[in-house]
């Protein structure tokens, strides 16, 4: 990843300057790793590039903080305040920061790319230029409207209460900074080097800002002057920014960007009551003052349009109109009501849009006669739009553009983006209709395909009580890819998953069952957390390569985006290692009902690759519970994240004498309806395996040692009171201490672990040579011991750790 440029224009400044004249900028994408770092940041933190980027950004902060500043930017589009940050030789910093949530953009990338935060601070050091205070008096004197004041160096140093109020932000929040890092937006560069020629040439310069209470997030530029501000000797000292409202001189352009944005702004659900509300809502006050969306009813074969000459009864779908609008449009969710001679039945007939305004006889005559359009002649309206909302030859309903406040009538070409946009709401209505109707057999379809792919019975294993519930998304929604899973492994530990596949539907069922018997084979092998969230990363990307096809897009094809938590669980150590690909991190209660997350970093979601896991290991006290659940858990309607946390940490901390109560006393306290997601639960409470069931020897590495090991073992066996078990143990720790002697490095460790049924027997050396069977020929003096151990056995396996390995094999023990 390569770190941030710097401007080349800032380049030049900062090499003519005395002192540093940079910007700390970083890049930090969804899940909190470093994706680009500037030279301002290294000069601020002390940190290079390779040293961040790719890692956590918490590792940046000196406190909490940085977790207040993130709750607080949760759901927002920029964020500013100070942070305490850890500099590199270990000092701490109180930093002013801006940060901004923007799309990257990225030539040749996927379609939608990941939202990332772009975060700037001004770097310290250089100091305000002499007679700033006198530069801000003069420019307030002299410049009226939305004004700011720039120095040399462009960057901030007066802003006035009217450029405070166009960006919601302070003149201590903006200090220093340049106006592209205060308003990330194209416009904002153009500006930028219009007020270096302004300086260079000491001439006036008139470029467009994007200035609004989120930055760039303003719908209409603003014309800006941009004035060299000279001291009484005639010296260039400043550059004035004065801000003013773009005329409405340019019609054709502000139709082309409302129907740019309808892209993204309209049928974003499969909700075609969502669908006709963002019809409504984008138009006004854009396009119209007043807008009613109304439908027909839903018909199972997709009638053509209305006959002429008959009335209409349609339903009134979505209301958008001006504040203070007397009497507004009937509101959403009644009937509307037609006569065959009005302009609605007309129009649906024939197919078409059309254009009224006051005079003409069509619409006085329907304002008059028709109770229905009372609210057309109350309000003034003196120019109406009518059309049609129609989709591959279907008529779904009409949509009505009214004006009363904006003085001119609608013309030609806003009828034609009129019909562009209820084109587009059209479209996506009847895609919603169509899934109805074929919805209830799909998603019959999906959950069994859904419910046979997730753990039909819980393993037997004594580390942890666990119990677990899979609620669908609604049959609106469908079936997502949401699972769970409990993986017993060898050393009597246990491995808990949660995941949830992106997308709904039969593929993402079929990802997630690929995606979960990944993870079931990954954890056969015994790898840590964090390594086998990489090999899955890779499974992921290597899915999508097969089934990206043209109707699937690079975010939806093979699960990328999937998200993961995998945990392992040792009941001897009681430690626990976590890892997750942008995955919810799981909630802990402690014996004395503190509930706490586990700081476990956050990786990248699956699928997107190069950039790395992190494991994170906690010691839990004995009857701890553990949560792990999918993000649909927080995701309900009607209360924000901050809401659902807390009711969530309530639901577990209050006592309960089973876990089956605590599962139906989260999902109870946290949705009030079917959620919109699935949602996935899995809630364990841990148990310890104590030293008096676990027995461990260190060996000297001599051939002569195996046989006291056996000694060693058989009256262990006899404390134990499983003599029965004493010949087979004998021929199993025999073979492995052997092997180890044999082909392995000292030290050389055996532990015998007996766990209700199961004994466990385990020898560890520090080769990670691993033992595989082989068929041994007629006169061969060896190769016959793991063949021997495989069919005396339950199972055996091979487990690597950092500094060797450890040949385990399980026996059956009979009933006691």
């Amino acid at each position: 990843m390569e770190r941030l440029p710097t401007p080349p224009g800032e380049q030049a400044e900062a090499a003519a300057l005395p002192g540093p004249a940079l910007t700390a900028t970083a890049t930090v994408d969804e899940q909190g790793i470093v994706t680009g770092w500037s030279e301002g940041a290294r000069r601020l933190l002390g940190y290079a590039p390779e040293e961040v980027v790719g890692q956590a950004a918490a590792r940046l902060l000196a406190d909490d903080t940085g977790e207040t500043a993130r709750r607080e930017a949760a759901g927002r589009e920029r964020w500013s305040g100070t942070v305490a940050l850890r500099h590199r030789d270990g000092r701490r910093l109180e930093q002013a920061l801006l940060a901004h949530r923007r799309t990257p953009n990225t030539p040749g990338g996927p379609a939608t790319p990941a939202a990332e935060w772009l975060v700037v601070s001004a770097v310290p050091g250089r100091p305000h230029p002499p007679g700033g205070e006198a530069l801000g008096e003069w420019v307030f004197r002299q410049s009226p409207g939305v004004q700011a004041l720039f120095d040399t160096d462009l960057r901030l140093v007066r802003a006035s209460a009217g450029m405070e109020r166009a960006l919601s932000l302070t003149e201590d929040q903006m200090r220093g900074l340049r106006l592209p890092d205060i308003a990330p937006h194209p416009a904002s560069d153009q500006a930028e080097t219009a007020m270096r020629r302004a300086l260079q040439t000491g001439e006036a310069q008139h470029a467009e800002v994007c200035l609004g209470p989120t930055g760039a997030g303003a719908e209409r530029g603003q014309q800006a002057s941009l004035a060299p501000v000279t001291d009484p000797t005639g010296r260039a000292r400043a550059v004035c920014l004065a801000a003013h409202p773009a005329l409405p001189d340019r019609p054709a352009r502000q139709r082309m960007l409302l129907l740019g944005d309808a892209a993204a702004r309209i049928a974003t659900t499969e909700d075609s009551e969502r669908t006709a509300q963002e019809l409504a809502d984008l138009a006004v006050p854009r396009l119209a003052d007043a807008c009613a969306v109304d439908l027909l009813p839903a018909s199972p074969r997709g009638e053509p349009h209305p006959l002429p000459g008959r009335p209409l009864t349609l339903d009134r779908t979505a209301v958008r109109s001006l504040p203070g609008t007397r009497p507004a449009p009937l509101a959403a969710g009644g009937k509307s009501l037609y006569a065959a001679h009005s302009p609605v039945a007309q129009c649906l007939a024939q197919g078409h849009g059309a254009l009224y305004q006051a005079g003409d006889s069509t619409l006085a005559h329907w304002t008059a006669t028709d109770p229905q359009a009372t609210w057309i002649r109350q309000t003034g309206t003196h120019s109406l739009m009518v059309v049609p909302l129609r989709a591959a030859g279907t008529t779904l309903g009409v949509a009505l553009f009214a004006r009363h406040q904006h003085p001119d009538p609608f013309e030609d070409d806003d009828l034609w983006l009129a019909e562009h946009l209820t084109a587009k709401a059209a479209a996506s209505i009847r895609a919603a209709h169509r899934s109805l109707r074929d919805s209830p057999r799909q998603h019959t379809t999906t959950m069994a395909l859904q419910r046979s792919l997730l753990p039909q019975t819980l393993p037997d294993q004594t580390a942890l009580d666990i119990a677990t519930r899979y609620l669908p998304a609604g049959s609106q929604a469908g079936v997502g890819g949401d699972w769970f899973d409990v993986i017993p492994l060898s050393g009597a530990r246990v491995a808990l998953v949660v995941g949830d596949v992106v997308g709904h539907g039969i593929r993402a069922s079929a990802t997630m069952g690929r995606v979960r018997t990944a993870v079931r084979t990954l954890a056969d092998v015994d790898l840590p957390p964090d390594e086998l969230l990489t090999h899955l990363d890779d499974l992921v990307i290597h899915l999508a390569a097969e089934e990206t096809s043209p109707d699937t897009t690079a975010e939806t094809a093979g699960g990328i985006g999937t998200t993961c938590l995998y945990a392992v669980y040792d009941p001897i150590t009681r430690r626990c290692t976590l890892a997750r690909a942008g995955h919810p991190p799981p909630a802990v209660v402690t014996p004395d009902h503190t509930v706490r997350f586990l700081n476990v970093p956050a990786g990248p979601p699956l699928g997107l690759g190069g950039l790395p896991f992190e494991a994170f290991e906690t010691e839990l006290p004995e009857n701890s519970l553990i949560a792990l659940y999918t993000d649909g858990l927080l995701q309900a309607r009607d209360h924000d994240i901050d809401d659902a946390l807390d009711k969530m940490f309530a639901a577990l901390a209050r006592p309960a004498h089973t876990l089956d109560t605590i599962c139906d006393r989260v999902l109870t306290s946290m949705l009030t309806h079917r959620p919109d997601d699935d949602v996935a639960l899995l809630i364990a409470r841990t148990h310890a395996l104590h030293t008096d069931r676990v027995a461990t020897w260190d060996l000297p590495f001599d051939p002569a040692t195996v046989a006291h090991a056996r000694q060693q073992a058989t009256d262990q066996l006899t404390t134990w009171h499983l003599d029965d078990a004493a010949f087979i143990t004998e021929l199993v720790v025999s073979e492995l201490v052997t092997n180890a002697i044999r082909y392995g490095k000292p030290p050389i460790q055996l532990r015998l672990i007996h766990e209700n049924h199961t004994l466990i027997c385990e020898v560890f050396d520090s080769s990670s040579t691993a033992p595989h069977m082989r068929r041994a020929r007629t006169y061969d003096e060896g190769g016959r011991g793991l063949l021997l151990i495989a069919q005396l056995t339950t199972r055996w396996g091979t487990r690597h750790t950092p500094t060797g390995k450890t040949v385990w094999t399980e026996q059956a023990l009979p009933p006691t």
